[in-house]
């Protein structure tokens, strides 16, 4: 099992970057397929990005892609979501969240939030146009 706190959010202006942290703590955290999901008011939760837990391989949500970067240190036990050029439509709550290790998602890409089964409490990222 695995805890995930994330940090790093807050107000910024269109077009600056900002870089989300998710703090895990538990066992065997490099076993753990790792993911960033956001959500808007009155949106569903959506994919933004993720990273693979044996390859380090990345992937992305069409909106961000070329914008946003995942990044993963097993040692520290740290996912980070580097977002620059930010829009006003980037702003939502985002979470971090982490795959069972038992469970291979399609592909070996994990899109879809039900495959995710712990999640941070969110962070709020607020951008203004």
């Amino acid at each position: 099992q695995v805890q995930l706190v994330e940090s790093g959010g807050g107000l910024v202006q269109a077009g600056d970057s900002l870089r989300l942290s998710c703090t895990a703590s538990g066992r065997s955290f490099s076993s753990y397929a790792m993911g960033w999901f956001r959500q808007a008011p009155g949106l569903e939760r959506g994919f933004v990005a993720g990273i693979t837990w044996s390859t380090g391989s990345t992937y992305y949500a069409d909106s961000v892609k070329g914008r946003f970067t995942i990044l993963r240190d097993n040692a520290e036990n740290l996912v980070y979501l580097q977002m620059n050029s930010l829009k006003p439509e980037d702003t939502a709550v985002y979470y971090c969240a982490a795959v069972d290790p038992r469970y291979t998602c399609s592909g070996y890409e994990c899109h879809d939030l039900h495959e995710y089964d712990y999640w941070g409490q969110g962070t709020q990222v607020t951008v203004s146009s």
